[in-house]
């Protein structure tokens, strides 16, 4: 599962690179990756999973359901990247 971003604007080719690095650190059991648009630390969907419980703050990867994160608080406003 993969999902959400930032309320800055993503072209297509932007995300696509961003699912790769995730799929890849994911596979590597890593904790986060650096958004190769951002710079910025991005939780894998797999740390996501492992930490056990949504957070609720519109985390990018949230392997959660969307009855869970709205439960937890998640802001409507966040995307949700879907695989």
């Amino acid at each position: 599962m993969r999902p959400a971003y930032s309320k800055r604007p993503v072209d297509d080719a932007q995300k696509a690179r961003a699912l790769r690095v995730h799929d890849t650190a994911s596979a590597r059991g890593e904790t986060g990756y650096i958004d190769p648009a951002t710079g910025l630390l991005v939780l894998t969907a797999h740390y996501l999973r492992q930490r056990g419980y949504c957070c609720g703050a519109g985390c990018r990867h949230c392997p959660y359901t969307e009855a869970e994160q709205q439960d937890a608080g998640r802001p409507n406003t966040a995307e949700v990247w879907r695989a």
